[in-house]
Order: structure tokens, then sequence, then C-alpha cells
């Protein structure tokens, strides 16, 4: 049996970790950070968000692949911001590495740049750093900063929230960029990380546009998202509490989409239990939108691939996965 622990992640320690910096921080806690912008008379507050691709990362030194990476960073970044409301404006990143690699280098960039686009950002700058001796030989690590802009007025705090709305979830494409110590972990003592490689590789979605179209749509019929929930690490379970106000929580209904095939794969041949699975992978739903009743139908018309996946109950602050 093959745990998310056991491949040297531990999610409850880093939610220790997540409640001290909460408790340093009142801004801290949510997807992503709002600072009220005071010439705006508080009608608009800025919005950032940062992250990396973690162990990703080390698939791509695998394939000596890079092209793809720089989107998952991105999306990793963007993908929480939107998650406040907020619309992505400008994007940075930090580029770390022991021996600067040109045309390596160019591929990482043009990455980062599809990322941008996708993400409907620019990238404004970042920083490069060449560090002898730190890295080993033809690897680097990539962090993102994402910067966005949200009218206070319109800003998903979970406060629209009621028992009885609806849970639609957006598909993901796969693993994204969450749970690879775990993933490579089963796959190196099978020997089968070579092969799986190309398909783990597959880029993180960025929902900006689609969640921009999603939005407009509802508006056209008088509903709007009232929030989302990215679901990154520690899987739904872990993520979407967040979205929610402390004194709802949710129903989720694990049959009412297909897991990823490879999803289970992985979970077969680490014999790794159910609970981990679904606190440690996405399991194909990558973002959840929250909604009334009445806006499910254009939703669901206007999303590709989405799909009903629970509901909004009164209760503790947590998933019941049924």
């Amino acid at each position: 049996m093959t745990t998310y622990k056991k491949s040297g992640v531990d999610i409850k320690l880093a939610d220790r970790f997540t409640e001290f910096l909460e408790k340093k921080s009142k801004a801290i806690g949510g997807f992503a950070g709002l600072l009220s912008i005071p010439e705006t008379r508080g009608e608009y507050s800025m919005v950032a968000s940062t992250d990396g691709v973690g162990t990703k990362l080390k698939i791509a030194f695998l394939l000596d692949r890079h092209d793809t990476i720089g989107i998952d960073l991105v999306a990793m970044c963007v993908n929480d911001l939107v998650c406040c409301g907020a619309r992505p404006m400008l994007f940075l990143d930090y580029y770390a590495t022991g021996r600067l690699d040109l045309a390596r280098s160019k591929k990482i960039i043009e990455g980062i740049l599809e990322g941008c686009r996708q993400g409907e950002s620019v990238l404004l700058g970042g920083e490069t750093a060449e560090m002898p001796g730190f890295y080993k030989a033809g690897e680097y690590d990539l962090a993102g900063f994402s910067v966005g802009i949200v009218r206070n007025s319109e800003a998903f705090d979970g406060r629209k929230v009621r028992p009885g709305d609806v849970l639609v979830g957006l598909p993901s494409t796969g693993f994204h960029s969450n749970g690879f110590s775990l993933i490579r972990k089963v796959l190196d003592r099978k020997g089968l990380l070579e092969k799986y490689a190309a398909r783990l590789l597959t880029p993180t979605k960025i929902y900006v546009k689609d969640l921009n179209r999603l939005r407009a749509a509802l508006r056209r019929q008088g509903h709007d998202v009232l929030a989302l929930a990215h679901i990154t690490g520690s899987g739904i379970p872990g993520n979407l509490p967040r979205a929610l106000p402390k004194t709802m929580g949710a129903v989720v209904l694990k049959d009412s989409w297909e897991v990823p095939p490879i999803m289970r794969e992985i979970q077969r041949l680490g014999d790794i239990p159910e609970r981990d699975m679904w606190n440690s992978f996405n399991m194909g739903i990558g973002m959840i939108a929250v909604m009334r009743p009445a806006a499910v139908k254009t939703a669901l018309r206007t999303m590709k691939g989405a799909v009903v996946v629970g509901e909004v109950v009164k209760g503790k602050n947590e998933v019941l996965l049924k």
C-alpha cells in the first residue's frame, strides 16, 4: 500500500503550517490574496497569487521536454486568482537553474507565454537565477506570480452561498500539477515512470476563458457564479470548503462523473487507498463552480464537459463524499 505520506508529503503537517500563517496575517487563507486599492475609494482590490509546478518538473527532466511546463506554472497561479472573482492582468516568473541552457530556457519561456495567452495575462517580467552547484545538471525550478483586479462588490467571498446551491464541476486534463511525489513513488517502484511520462506531462487546464464565457452566459440570464474552488493538492475535500461559508459544507456525489482511467491505473499499481486518492488528486474535476439551481441548465449548456457533482448543505465546513 502506498500513501502520500509514505511518498514524503505530509498534507496534515502542511495544513498546520497554513493555519500558523493565517494566524500571522489575516489576509492569508483564500485561494489568492486581496488588497483594497485606496485610490479607487474602496471600489476595487488588487488580487495576487503565487505557486510552482512541484515535482512534475521531474517528468519534464526525464523526457527532456520543456515546452509545456510553463503552461502548468501559469495555470496554477491564475486558476487560484479567478477563485476570488478576479480578472488576471499580469504574470511574473522566477526561473532558477545551475547552468543556463539557452535552447531549453527558450522552450520554458515559450510555455509561460502560451500560458499567459490562455490566462489572458501579460508576462510583465521575471527573474532568471543561475546558481552553479545548487541544482543538478539539467534541472531547474520555477515559481510564478499572478496579479489581477476585482471589483469588491463582485469578489467571491462565500457570503452569497446558501444551502441548496448546486456544485458544477469542470473537467480537468488529468493530474494537473499535484500529487506527483506519490505518482513517481508508485511508478518508480514498478519501473514504469518512463512508460507513463508523456501522459503525465499533459498541461494543467487554464480555466480563465471558460469561466469568462460561463459568467457572461449566466449574467444574460440574470445569474452568476457564487463561488469557485480550484481543486489542487488535498483534492475536493481540502479545497471546496475554502470557497464556502464556515457554517456550510457540501455533499459530493462521486459517481456523477468518470474518474480519468490513468488515475485508477496509478491507484491499482500503487495499491493506493481510496481515501488517499481523493485527498491527493483532483479525480477528474479541476474546478468547482457554486451556483443557484436555476443557473445550472445554462451552465451545462455553456461549458463542455461540465457536470453537476453535488450541492451545498448546512453544517460543518467539510465535504461528504457519497
